[in-house]
């Protein structure tokens, strides 16, 4: 389909770069209100009704999966847009900018499964949650980094930034994997037919979004039916939106997938993200003991995210420096590198997906999940924020920042 767009200037994509930084940073703030407001609810006499709320059904689904399922396949929309976007035309378009975000991203998939694995070694009945702590939140991380301001250098936000795309990337590959039922034939073939008319589109210069977007809601629905989850005809729309402008088009800021990402930052930033927190953070904490939170399940996922994710993000990171895949981000410390690392360990919204994902049919591994999800994306928040505060940074970093 789309071939990368060479005729982009370098200040576009640093203005993109930057507006990315802001809307995803604020959005993480919010977030951070809403799990404590989430857990208050769940807490409280209102418990009742939060929770009745979620279990209403509405038009075939519950008010739940109207939110899992069909507003976070806008924000897996928007994920694949970014995806795309930054592997054509971005911070990702070239091998030696993707190597060692993805090399990065690769550690922190690969080791905080096996800290999971091993925690649950003799509880085989949660080892179909591995991949939980394996994924990133990347609104939550920046929103740390917002608040840690000009402390943090620019170039390691973007490598945040990069690694948590990637993280993405490899979130949607395991979700088409890894958490999918029973499937249905008709309902694959009726959407293989749906991204058919979607690639047309795009191989016929179609650059009206109304066309996609209507194809795209008839794709969903027979994903839904299918077996496969439905945020991934999310994805499936994003990689055939055009990134090229209509021919009497001259700024790029007008191709379809431009228009429809900017379209989408706020809403999903500051609505679906919001609303995903508010209906899935919420756990009961009324007779919570130490033995429930070092039981084996929430236990291996607050492990491994809190210590698998920065051991698999900062050794994978080093050892492709030292063995010379790539160099280290510009005006970065080592210290630094490590306290973005321990940011890596908040997994917040994937963590929550994939682990509803993971035990949908039981309340109690899905309370359980939650629990562990908030303990270790909570203490690598905290540690990466301690960290990055009082890490010494560069001098050269240091005389930038006091002349700006």
């Amino acid at each position: 389909m789309d071939q990368p767009n060479r005729t982009v200037t370098p200040k576009r994509r640093i203005s993109l770069m930057r507006k990315f930084f802001d809307s995803e940073a604020s959005g993480g703030m919010i977030l951070m209100g809403v799990t404590v407001i989430a857990l208050v609810l769940a807490n409280s006499p209102l418990s009742g009704a939060y929770f009745g709320i979620l279990k209403t059904y509405v038009v075939g689904l519950s008010v739940l999966h109207w939110i899992n399922d069909a507003l976070m396949a806008v924000f897996f929309l928007l994920v694949g847009l970014e995806i795309k976007r930054e592997m054509l035309d971005g911070q990702l378009s070239t091998w030696p900018r993707r190597v060692l975000p993805g090399i990065a991203a690769l550690g922190g998939m690969i080791v905080p499964a096996l800290v999971f694995l091993v925690v649950t070694r003799n509880e085989p009945q949660f080892h179909h949650g591995w991949a939980i702590p394996a994924v990133t939140d990347i609104a939550f991380a920046l929103g740390v980094l917002a608040v840690l301001g000009p402390r943090v250098p620019t170039s390691l936000k973007i490598f945040l930034t990069a690694l948590a795309i990637l993280d993405d990337l490899g979130a949607i590959v395991i979700i088409a994997l890894f958490y999918t039922s029973d499937l249905s034939l008709a309902m694959l073939g009726a959407a293989a037919l749906c991204l058919a008319v979607l690639v047309a589109f795009n191989r016929f210069n179609v650059t009206r979004l109304l066309p996609y977007l209507l194809v795209g809601a008839v794709l969903w629905f027979f994903v839904l039916q299918s077996g496969i989850h439905a945020t991934l005809a999310g994805v499936a729309l994003a990689l055939t939106i055009p990134l090229q402008a209509a021919p009497k088009k001259t700024r790029a800021e007008d191709a379809p997938l431009h228009r429809l990402e900017h379209a989408l930052h706020k809403p999903v930033a500051y609505g679906i993200i919001p609303v995903f927190g508010l209906a899935n953070a919420g756990v009961p904490l009324s007779g919570l003991t130490l033995d429930a939170l070092l039981s084996p399940l929430p236990l291996g996922i607050a492990l491994g995210l809190f210590i698998g994710k920065q051991a698999g993000v900062y050794s994978f990171t080093w050892a492709a420096i030292r063995l010379g895949f790539a160099d280290v981000p510009a005006g970065a410390t080592r210290l630094q590198c490590y306290g973005v690392a321990l940011l890596c360990g908040i997994g917040f919204t994937m963590s929550l997906f994939i682990g509803a994902l993971a035990f949908p049919d039981s309340p109690d591994l899905t309370s359980a999940t939650k629990i562990g999800v908030l303990m270790g994306s909570a203490l690598s928040a905290l540690a990466g924020y301690a960290l990055l505060s009082v890490a010494p940074r560069e001098k050269l970093q240091v005389r930038e920042a006091r002349s700006m």
